[in-house]
């Protein structure tokens, strides 16, 4: 089972917390993360395969910190403040508040578009194959949202990048209230930043975005969507969306049928 699901890109932690929820009367199914850490990297002899190590997210033994941070040398007309934001964004508790962001590929030529959810950290991703320009995004971003319900659409949080220029036209397509954090801020989209991060395991800085077809975007969303999560109390976004969307405490959610 530690296997099957290291091959599924699950981290040593996801796996022991997510073995307690899916076998909670099995004594048997217990392993701590430590232990499978150990048996991949220290042990050498165990009974994981070899490169087993290469599924976790960096693909070796100890993390390494680097952050680059994109320059914006030109203003958007009409931005609205992070400062500004309803409250209820910041504590989780209400669904359909999303933060979104570009992941760019070699020399910045190529992106895609990124957004999470911030109460379930559902993860969808934009298919960006021509340019990654105002006008893209806008196309990419109104046929994402088309897919979601009304109470799932209600605020977006995006960086001062240029490609949101037709936020205007965004919000009034999608009834989405569209802010803009602070200069070098990336700690203002949290999630979205944690999410980016996992998205280069599959997504490298040195490759051409655009040869990545819908497809396989969904593949790589669907594998985020399906992580447990500490903070769900190891459910997956998949699997708290779903319930935000089944069994509603918001009876406004409910209607939206």
């Amino acid at each position: 089972m530690v296997q099957e699901q290291l091959e599924q890109e699950h981290s040593p932690e996801q796996i022991s917390a997510r073995l307690k929820v899916d076998y909670p009367h099995d004594d048997s199914m217990r392993i701590s993360h430590e232990a499978i850490y150990q048996a991949l990297y220290v042990q050498g002899r165990g009974g994981l395969a070899r490169d087993l190590h290469k599924r976790l997210r960096t693909g070796r033994a100890l993390r390494k910190t680097r952050r680059a941070v994109r320059q914006r040398d030109r203003r958007i007309v009409g931005m609205v403040n992070i400062s500004e934001r309803p409250p209820e964004v910041e504590d989780r508790a209400v669904p359909g508040h999303w933060e979104g962001d570009l992941i760019t590929g070699q020399e910045n030529k190529t992106a895609i578009g990124t957004l999470v959810e911030r109460a379930t950290g559902f993860v969808m991703l934009l298919h960006l194959p021509d340019d990654h320009g105002a006008d893209a995004i806008q196309q990419a971003m109104v046929a994402a949202m088309a897919q979601l319900p009304a109470t799932l659409r209600r605020t977006l949080t995006w960086d001062q990048g240029i490609e949101m220029a037709n936020h205007v036209q965004i919000a009034a397509a999608t009834d989405l209230d569209i802010y803009f954090c602070d200069p070098h801020s990336p700690w203002q989209r949290g999630s979205n930043e944690n999410t980016n991060g996992l998205l280069r395991q599959y997504f490298p800085k040195s490759a051409d975005l655009s040869i990545f077809a819908p497809d396989y975007l969904d593949h790589v969303a669907t594998k985020l969507n399906r992580r447990p999560r500490k903070r769900l109390a190891w459910r997956t976004p998949a699997e708290a969306l779903d319930q935000l969307l089944s069994e509603p405490s918001d009876p406004s959610v409910a209607s939206t049928g």
